[in-house]
């Protein structure tokens, strides 16, 4: 059964908006959790052995986020936003022991 055309996004913008949120912002966020795990994890070389298998997990997750926003661009921010506070947390927790 095909969806409902009233619910689908009929601009382009905020297709491409969500779309390139999902793959480029997802992949990028998860990326920064996992960089950020061995920083706050005790077993560093654990959770590198094993964020092979989550970091898929995660993205696929952070790919379906965009879609339940109305506006594609304001996923865009959010995911900004998230990804200047990871990286400020890797960047400030990787001073203090940069062989991590």
């Amino acid at each position: 059964m095909p969806a409902n055309s009233k619910y689908l996004t009929k601009s382009p913008s905020q297709r491409f908006a969500k779309i390139s949120a999902g793959i480029l912002g997802g992949y990028i966020i998860t990326a920064l959790i996992h960089m950020c795990l061995p920083l706050w994890l005790p077993k560093s070389r654990e959770v590198l052995i094993t964020s092979i298998f989550t970091l898929f997990i995660v993205w696929c997750v952070l790919l379906i986020v965009p879609f339940l926003f109305k506006n594609g661009w304001k996923s865009w921010l959010l995911y900004a936003a998230v990804t200047a506070l990871l990286y400020g947390v890797y960047y400030l927790g990787n001073q203090n022991n940069p062989f991590i």
